[in-house]
């Protein structure tokens, strides 16, 4: 069989119709079952659709039922809720009826009761009206038999109240202060013996001025040197003057500064002992003697401050204290009445059960204030706190050593204590010197303030001005006022004058009687 040969163009279009025609043939097949599909799925939609529509109206009936039965009870539980509060309702209209009934013949009572308080105080009234007008009516009769107004008698009866008041305060003022000072008294001189007996200070006199013997009157010369150049070199130096008179073997050192004076006697005493006397080496022993005084002045203090028992002070307060050395107040050497002051407080301190340090640190430190007070403007009193404030001393310290001068009140027992010891060391007999116009014008003060009271003669300031006797006229001054009058002039002199120890004020009332035998 011969092949026979067909284009390929003609085979491609056979096959693409014949693509074509199965592809339209697939597409109708596939129609028809979609169609038969989408009818069944119609009709079984629809079924579900009615049957669903008579399950939901099967369920709403039962629903609806439900809702009406519900109502129903709710309706019954309303009915019986409303009828049970009706009946509460009209219980307490009842109540309130039967309170309403019982206030209103409560009111009816109160009525009729103020209608007889009102009666009675129109009664009442009346009868005080009746008892002002017989007070009154009496008054006068009282005043007309007694010739006295109310007042006037009013003051009359205070008078004589005050009077009698005054009378019975003033023995009983007697009566406890005799008994306070007698006990008192006793403690005090107890405490203030065994004190002092515990305490023996020797003291030191000074005055102004130094004296220096010299091996031979023709040392003079050599000290006033060619055309004064050696004295004048040595006053120079050392601020002191040199008094060189008639006194034989002797020269005589004067100076308000006491330091400087000891400095001047211990390098004179040095050049003569050296004999070569010239300015420059009277330059060289005046230097050498201040570094001598102040090595003097460290061991004095610590001295000081070891032999009263106090400790941890300030390097610069013990160089104060030991300044203290060369100070005198009225003749009294300042170191040796700060260490007295120290140890008399501490021993009272000790007996009455106070701080024993405190008043001894205190005591010591007391008139800190002289060691600067020709250098520095103010009392020793404030210097000496500025300098203990300085050097971080405690503040029961710095009050104690204020309050002996009665600068301060004192706020504390160790700061009273030191005031005593100082009074005491002070006033002990030989303690110290005072001029004579000092002395004299506190005798005239003394006087003078009890010359200042009415019905007072006259007074005498006695014993050194430890006691001052007032004598009073008697017609204008009672027994009762002696005791007044002697408190008050005690009192001024606390207050305008100072003072060493205490002064006792002594009021004299004496009656004299005279007659003549004719």
């Amino acid at each position: 069989m011969n092949d026979i040969n067909v284009p390929v163009y003609l085979v491609v279009i056979i096959s693409g119709v014949l693509a074509v025609i199965g592809v339209g043939i697939g597409y109708v097949l596939r129609k028809n079952t979609a169609e038969k599909e989408i009818l069944s799925a119609e009709f079984k939609a629809k079924e579900i659709i009615a049957e669903a529509s008579k399950a939901a109206e099967s369920l709403k009936k039962e629903k609806v039922l439900e809702a009406k039965e519900e109502a129903h009870q709710i309706r019954k539980e309303i009915d019986r809720e409303t009828k049970d509060r009706r009946a509460e309702m009209q219980k307490l209209e009842r109540r309130n009826l039967q309170k309403e009934e019982a206030l209103d013949k409560k009111a009816l009572n109160l009525e009729n009761k103020e209608d007889k308080l009102a009666a009675k105080l129109k009664i009442v009234e009346n009868k005080e009206a009746d008892a002002e007008a017989l007070y009154e009516k009496q008054i006068r009769e009282l005043e007309r038999i007694s010739e006295l107004t109310i007042e006037e008698a009013k003051n009359q009866l205070l008078s004589d109240i005050e009077k009698e008041v005054k009378h019975d305060a003033v023995l009983m003022m007697k009566d406890i202060e005799g008994k306070a000072k007698e006990e008192a008294t006793k403690k005090a001189k107890d405490i203030l013996a065994y004190a002092i007996q515990k305490c023996a200070a020797d003291y030191v006199a000074e005055t102004t001025v130094s004296l220096v013997n010299l091996p031979n009157d023709e040392m003079k010369g050599r000290i006033i040197g060619r055309e004064g150049r050696n004295i004048r070199a040595l006053e120079t130096l050392t601020g002191v003057d040199l008094i060189i008179d008639d006194t034989p073997e002797a020269v005589i050192l004067s100076s308000f500064d006491p330091i400087r004076r000891e400095i001047a006697r211990i390098a004179l005493e040095k050049l003569i002992i050296d004999g070569r006397i010239h300015p420059a080496r009277i330059e060289e022993m005046v230097e050498k003697s201040k570094k001598e005084i102040e090595q003097i002045i460290k061991t004095e203090g610590e001295n000081a401050t070891f032999e009263v028992g106090i400790h941890n002070l300030h390097p610069e307060l013990i160089r104060l204290v030991g300044r203290l050395k060369y100070r005198t107040s009225y003749g009294q050497n300042v170191l040796k009445h700060a260490i007295e002051v120290a140890h008399l407080a501490g021993l009272m301190a000790a007996e009455i059960g106070a701080d024993v340090k405190v008043a001894k640190r205190a005591g010591l430190l007391h008139d800190i204030g002289k060691a600067v007070d020709h250098d520095l403007e103010g009392t020793h009193i404030e210097l000496g706190m500025q300098i203990l404030k300085k050097y971080r001393e405690s503040k029961a310290v710095i009050h104690a050593m204020s309050t002996h001068h009665g600068d301060f009140e004192p706020e504390s027992i160790e700061a009273v204590l030191v005031t005593a010891a100082d009074a005491l060391s002070a006033a002990r007999p030989g303690a110290r010197r005072e001029t004579l116009d000092t002395y004299i014008k506190r005798l005239e003060s003394l006087e003078g303030i009890a010359n200042s009271y009415e019905g007072v003669e006259k007074s005498f300031a006695i014993q050194a001005g430890r006691e001052v006797r007032v004598v009073v006229i008697p017609e204008k001054i009672n027994d009762d006022n002696m005791f007044l009058l002697a408190r008050e002039i005690s009192k001024k002199i606390e207050a305008e004058l100072d003072y060493p120890g205490q002064i006792k004020v002594n009021v004299i009332r004496e009656s004299r009687v005279t007659d003549f035998a004719k």
